[in-house]
């Protein structure tokens, strides 16, 4: 089968500006704002139970981090998955440290009969979700990717949606297809929240590619992984790599990402 060129969904989020209703932690909210303006996205902000049904149904995904839970936002994260599953919208689970404790399994074990479109995890947060007994550090992953292919393979299956692995290689795979996709930068993981932002533009992507979300998704993970590579060929430290990143997810092109693809994603059915 014949795909079109991973820039063109790029070109689609920037034609379209889709609407981002995330509710993500305390320490994410304005950077992953940032990060989804620079690429082309709409960020809103709302956690209130009150209002949180009639925003889901007005934007055109959503993007849930359990990254600082509390009960009346779990209540909320309940609310807004539940109405995105009625009405059909794309939403994006960023199921942070699931493994850390029992609540946040809980949590996201209701999260996950609201058949999210989309898991954005690192491997230890995969292997927690897909029931596997390997014990997480905080945010961080103590496994490493190739460790959780198998699960993330499972889990997509299981869910019926697409599993995003983040790593050292990112995976991305509908259970069935994968994407392999070098790049990023070792400071990556110096600077807090940029997984965070990655989920919100996987919501961002999906949305403005319904059809096709498994190369959307694709799409989104490598436009992260060539910023990141770019702007750790000009950053002195964690503090200009963050604004070299925002500056490259800014000026990517769509060409840029398609050739970048060519070089650095590997298809495997």
């Amino acid at each position: 089968m014949t795909h079109p060129p991973l820039g063109s969904y790029l070109s689609s989020v920037r034609d379209t500006t889709p609407l981002v209703h995330c509710i993500t932690n305390f320490v994410a909210m304005n950077s992953t704002a940032n990060l989804l303006l620079a690429t082309g996205a709409s960020p809103a902000m709302l956690h209130a139970q009150q209002e949180v049904a009639e925003f889901t149904a007005m934007a055109g995904a959503l993007s849930i981090n359990i990254g600082t839970l509390s009960p009346h936002w779990v209540d909320a994260m309940l609310i807004a998955a539940r109405t995105a599953h009625e009405r059909g919208t794309p939403w994006v689970l960023d199921p942070v440290a699931v493994g850390a404790t029992d609540y946040r399994r809980q949590v996201c074990a209701d999260l996950l009969t609201y058949q999210p479109s989309v898991i954005r995890a690192n491997a230890s947060e995969v292997l927690a979700l897909h029931g596997l007994a390997h014990a997480g550090r905080g945010v961080d992953s103590t496994a490493a990717t190739d460790d959780a292919l198998d699960a993330a393979m499972a889990l997509a299956g299981q869910h019926r949606c697409i599993v995003a692995m983040t790593g050292e290689q990112d995976i991305v795979t509908d259970g069935h297809q994968r994407y392999l996709i070098n790049g990023g930068h070792p400071l990556m993981p110096r600077v807090t929240t940029l997984g965070c932002g990655l989920s919100a533009l996987l919501a961002a992507f999906v949305a403005a590619n319904q059809d096709d979300a498994l190369r959307a998704s694709s799409a989104a993970v490598t436009c992260f992984a060539m910023a990141g590579r770019h702007a750790g060929e000009i950053a002195a430290g964690p503090g200009s790599f963050y604004v070299a990143f925002l500056d490259a997810l800014y000026q990517l092109t769509p060409d840029a990402l398609s050739h970048f693809a060519q070089r650095e994603m590997t298809h495997a059915a």
